[in-house]
């Protein structure tokens, strides 16, 4: 596949907004996907929002295997994170709020000092896709910010009232201008943070499903009706195999890998694949 890369316009003017805006928050959400956490961080974000205090959201862990995902809450705590999972589709929001009040407890003890009732603002940072609108709307109670399965959708920083002493300022999801980690990035293609038009769809298909038979071949097998022990080294093989066991086909009896293509993905984004993680978390030693 050739090399992955996707930086558009709007990212730079993002990182100079999210720069600007810095100075006006007390702490910063960065929210990861749950499926897989480190590929989904950008290190950009980290410098620059360093030394803000700090949560990260394994978000949408509903759709990730769950003992992964302890393993990687536990990763990022040994690495002094604040690190908690989190689903923004359904996910109880009395944990976060008890998080951003202790992240937030020293800027409010020291206005109260001063005889002041500190207004709390927190920046929400992430790559695209991993959820961000659809976080704050669960936060706030309603569909506030605009949000998206798609990569791109939130172009510009909104600040969004919580309640009398809380605000969230939700901003677009960038991407580093370079992607050095081409293993990184194809995750991240699989995840759909990269957006498909720029991609071989049906080569990134075939090697998602190969990707994903490594991991839980037998639930792969079974969503996408794949013959049991068969293993495949080529993604095109890969995808006619669930375009025949799904019955995508056109005239001829012929896969239809365009549609299989854009199945296999958008089933895989959704969960219907099961709950798969698809990057392992590192050895805490």
């Amino acid at each position: 596949m050739p090399q992955i890369n996707w930086y558009p316009g709007h990212m730079a003017k993002s990182r100079r907004l999210l720069q600007d805006q810095l100075r006006a928050v007390d702490a910063v959400i960065e929210l990861c996907d749950a499926r897989a956490p480190l590929a989904t961080r950008n290190p950009d974000l980290e410098k620059l929002t360093r030394g803000k205090a700090r949560i990260l959201i394994l978000n949408k862990a509903d759709l990730a295997d769950d003992r992964e995902t302890a393993r990687w809450v536990e990763y990022f705590r040994s690495q002094d994170l604040s690190a908690m999972r989190f689903n923004s589709n359904g996910g109880k929001t009395k944990e976060i709020l008890a998080r951003i009040q202790e992240a937030t407890r020293p800027a409010v003890e020291r206005a109260a000092a001063r005889g002041v009732k500190k207004t709390v603002r927190l920046m929400i940072i992430g790559i695209p896709n991993v959820g961000k609108s659809t976080f704050i709307n669960r936060i706030h109670g309603s569909g506030i910010a605009k949000a998206s399965d798609r990569p791109g959708v939130t172009r510009s920083n909104q600040w969004v009232k919580i309640g009398p002493y809380l605000e969230l300022l939700d901003t677009p999801g960038m991407l580093p201008p370079r992607m050095d980690d081409q293993d990184s990035a194809r995750l991240l293609a699989y995840l759909g943070s990269i957006r498909d038009q720029i991609m071989n769809t049906e080569e990134l298909a075939g090697q998602l499903l190969m990707h994903l038979q490594a991991i839980n071949p037998a639930a792969v097998a079974a969503r996408f009706k794949l013959p049991g022990g068969e293993v495949y080294d080529d993604p095109q093989l890969a995808l006619e195999a669930a375009c025949k066991g799904r019955g995508w086909l056109i005239s001829g009896g012929r896969p239809d890998v365009d549609r299989a293509a854009a199945l296999v993905l958008d089933e895989f984004r959704a969960g219907k694949a099961g709950k798969i993680s698809i990057e392992r978390a590192p050895d805490r030693a």
